[in-house]
């Protein structure tokens, strides 16, 4: 690269994984482009600037705030590729000195979850009804936050609770019944998953429905999009580049894949249950959110 070729600097909000590491460290780069990546943990601190206001130029988000803000109209892009993807079914536990709860046992139970619109709580949701039977809005949902999108209002059937109130507290003391986390799952005696036997119920799931569940992909703000056209393909190059220097490339790919056909599937269960836990304020198609990274990636988008 000539000296006096102008680097592009685009502020990004991305975590560390073994795919992203290299790029948030620099190690692997692209000409004319830089990601200057901010320390932001948790990493879910970064999702409702970048929904509501477009904080950065690139950046992590979860898959339902990127949906409702898609919804919303906010000036996003998708790059059709997963930063995290985890199984779900060890994510629902329950407090065992207050009593045994299992799967069956869950309707009608108080269940805490960070906020109604938070990944794995849509994941374990959708779960939860389509393979053990038992509806959202048969549980008594109790939330902590709001959504990353300030437009979204929770449903009638999800109760806030009082100011100050921790959820592992309260799941502690037995004032809810079970609780959802996500990286913060705890390790403590005593809190067990409801779904005993997650692992292999886990497995079963991914080998019905062919994918581990997303949880986050990357974004870039629209704007920087169209002021600079080729950024677009040079950061999802980057994303596809982390992937690909990692031992098992094709693991990796299989567990995060990349690409508008790989995803396609996926989005398509992803909308039908956020439509069914009244997570969006309008419809959404595959084609509609796939339209953007087509505009700007072409084939590359696939």
């Amino acid at each position: 690269m000539s000296s006096e070729q102008k680097v592009l600097h685009l502020r990004t909000a991305i975590k560390s994984y073994p795919h992203t590491e290299k790029i948030i460290s620099g190690a692997i780069s692209v000409p004319g482009i830089e990601l200057d990546c901010l320390d932001i943990e948790p990493i879910h601190h970064a999702f409702a600037p970048m929904a509501r206001t477009q904080a950065y130029d690139v950046s992590e988000l979860a898959i339902v705030t990127y949906l409702q803000a898609k919804a919303y109209n906010k000036p996003l892009i998708l790059l059709p590729t997963v930063l995290a993807a985890r199984l779900q079914q060890g994510c629902i536990v329950y407090n065992a000195k207050h009593g045994k709860l299992s799967v069956n046992d869950l309707a009608g139970k108080r269940v805490g979850v960070r906020a109604y619109t938070q990944t794995t709580g849509m994941w374990v949701r959708a779960i939860l009804a389509g393979t053990y039977g038992i509806p959202s809005q048969s549980i008594n949902w109790i939330t902590f936050e709001g959504g990353h999108l300030s437009e979204y209002l929770d449903p009638a059937f999800v109760t806030r609770a009082d100011a100050g109130q921790d959820m592992l507290q309260m799941l502690r003391d037995g004032d809810i019944d079970a609780a959802i986390f996500g990286n913060d799952l705890p390790k403590e005696e005593g809190i067990l998953a409801v779904i005993s036997d997650h692992v292999e119920a886990d497995r079963l799931w991914q080998a019905k429905h062919g994918f581990v569940p997303i949880n986050h992909v990357a974004v870039m703000h629209r704007a920087v999009a169209e002021q600079h056209p080729e950024s677009v393909k040079a950061v999802y190059q980057l994303f596809r580049q982390g992937k690909d220097g990692l031992a098992s490339p094709t693991a990796i790919r299989q567990r995060v894949p990349d690409g508008i056909d790989a995803l396609r599937g996926p989005l398509e269960m992803i909308l039908a249950c956020c439509e069914e836990q009244q997570l969006l304020p309008r419809k959404l198609t595959v084609d509609e959110i796939f339209a953007d990274s087509l505009e700007f990636l072409g084939d590359a988008a696939r």
